[in-house]
């Protein structure tokens, strides 16, 4: 009885996104109620996000990939989720392959940007699959993301890719550069940029 309740008050609540902008098919917020004359018009156009920077207080997701001594290879994505995210939506992180994948005999990769676009692509599971196909760590990355790019041109994300041996690369679309940091067996940490 409970679980039907609420799953009617999430299907209200999603069906009730009518007439805001971004379109909700296009975006998953955050939403404004366009005025009676905007109403047929298209979504405007994404906002140009080449020039955001990066700072301890405001990043998003964060993802992990572990080499043990052994090999074993592990990847973790955690995120903060869409602001004013539609109330029931999954985002990227929990999808194997969208947010992370490993395979010890291979590598890993982790993924971050817009997940309602990247969870459409796989880009982990296609990176690691790359390289499973013999493409190193940062070209495996270049080609994931520049499937997504195709045809979202105006996406925003990034991928760190790294292959069973420690090799490690990064890709992405629609900023600058690309912060993303490594730590050695050492425990120094190095933090690299890759240029999008």
């Amino acid at each position: 009885m409970l679980l039907s309740s609420y799953r009617e008050s999430i299907d209200h609540r999603v069906v009730s996104r009518h007439n805001v902008l971004p379109s909700p098919s296009m975006s998953c917020g955050p939403y404004e109620p366009v005025s009676a004359n905007d109403v047929n018009h298209k979504s405007p156009p994404a906002t140009d996000r080449t020039k955001f920077t990066f700072g301890r207080y405001n990043h998003d997701t964060i993802s992990m990939i572990v080499i043990d001594p052994s090999g074993h290879v592990v990847a973790g994505t955690s995120t903060n989720g869409a602001r004013h995210k539609i109330p029931g939506r999954v985002g990227d992180s929990p999808i194997p392959g969208a947010g992370a994948y490993a395979d010890s005999e291979v590598g890993a990769a982790v993924a971050t940007g817009d997940g309602d676009v990247m969870m459409r692509f796989l880009p982990a599971l296609l990176a690691v699959e790359g390289m499973r196909n013999g493409l190193g760590p940062e070209e495996a990355g270049q080609r994931a993301i520049a499937r997504i790019a195709k045809y979202y041109p105006a996406f925003m994300g990034g991928i760190v890719v790294a292959t069973k041996d420690g090799h490690h690369g990064a890709a992405c679309h629609g900023m600058e550069e690309f912060p993303y940091s490594v730590a050695d067996a050492s425990d120094q940490v190095q933090v690299l940029t890759v240029k999008c």
